[in-house]
């Protein structure tokens, strides 16, 4: 099964990749290319269960996949303006240089605004079906204030305040900048349907959780070569994490017992969502 998983993973992140690829062929732009670099590489997580959620769902794959390299070009935005100097100031992103290095500020700025740009973009399309507008929504709301980039302030604002953030202010925190997004990637295909997207949401809910408690642990434990960017950075900036406040053994621990909660929570969908209960094994057993 874990194999299996592996493959679709990595047949899901060439297919998103194409999608985006193609779009942007068409236009021969610096901006472009930087937008290309931006997207390369990674996980693919997002698109790839925004793919499973609308298999279990009977959603038509190539409309889903729309949607599916959508979140991935917002995600990627996400990342190109985090690396910025103003924010992370980080060099290396996915094993090569991040867009503000490769090209300069003003390129990796346009570049991350295109990308969400884009992102909408592909869920709006007419062949997303009757939905796309409710899908469009709640990407909004996932990746703005209440989301994603409520997430991010948290986290800039915590580094100079006087009190380090206590665990469920981390929890809150982390539930914006890396859960909502994973939250509408699993939800999308039940959106896409016109179904109950609650029992997905729960699933999201813990997936997204044990994914940055494992991001934590691998900013302690994991290698520079294989996670593709500077790791050890969250102890040297002196920044409160699940690992400060938990302790290395308690925080694996906890996002064992999220990866448990995410895989009940698929109970509804039986032996269909097995390929969803092994991506929730894959987030806490992954090295980058």
């Amino acid at each position: 099964m874990a194999e299996a998983f592996r493959a679709a993973l990595a047949e899901a992140g060439r297919e998103t990749q194409a999608v985006l690829r193609a779009r942007l062929a068409q236009h021969d732009l610096p901006v472009a290319r930087a937008m290309e670099h931006a997207v390369v590489g990674g996980k693919g997580l997002r698109g790839f269960l925004v793919l499973e959620g609308a298999r279990l769902h009977g959603v038509d794959r190539e409309a889903a996949l729309l949607p599916a390299a959508g979140i991935e070009a917002l995600h990627a935005y996400s990342l190109v303006h985090d690396d910025l100097p103003a924010m992370d100031d980080d060099d290396l992103r996915r094993g090569r240089p991040t867009v503000h290095v490769a090209w300069d500020e003003a390129i990796a700025i346009l570049a991350g605004d295109a990308l969400q740009s884009l992102g909408f973009e592909l869920c709006a399309d007419p062949a997303v079906g009757p939905h796309r507008a409710d899908l469009c929504l709640a990407l909004a709301r996932a990746g703005g204030i209440a989301g994603m980039v409520g997430g991010q302030a948290r986290d800039i604002m915590a580094e100079s305040a006087d009190v380090p953030l206590d665990l469920d202010q981390i929890t809150e925190l982390q539930q914006g900048k890396t859960g909502a997004l994973i939250r509408w990637s699993a939800e999308a295909g039940a959106v896409m349907a016109g179904a109950d997207a609650r029992p997905l949401g729960r699933y999201a809910a813990a997936l997204g959780l044990a994914f940055q408690i494992a991001d934590d642990i691998l900013d302690v434990e994991g290698d520079a070569d294989k996670m593709g960017k500077a790791v050890r950075k969250d102890a040297g900036a002196g920044k409160a994490t699940f690992v400060s406040l938990l302790g290395l053994g308690p925080a694996k621990a906890r996002a064992a017992e999220l990866v448990e909660a995410a895989c009940d929570a698929l109970s509804p969908y039986g032996a269909q969502a097995g390929t969803l209960r092994e991506t929730a094994r894959f987030v806490i057993a992954r090295d980058s």
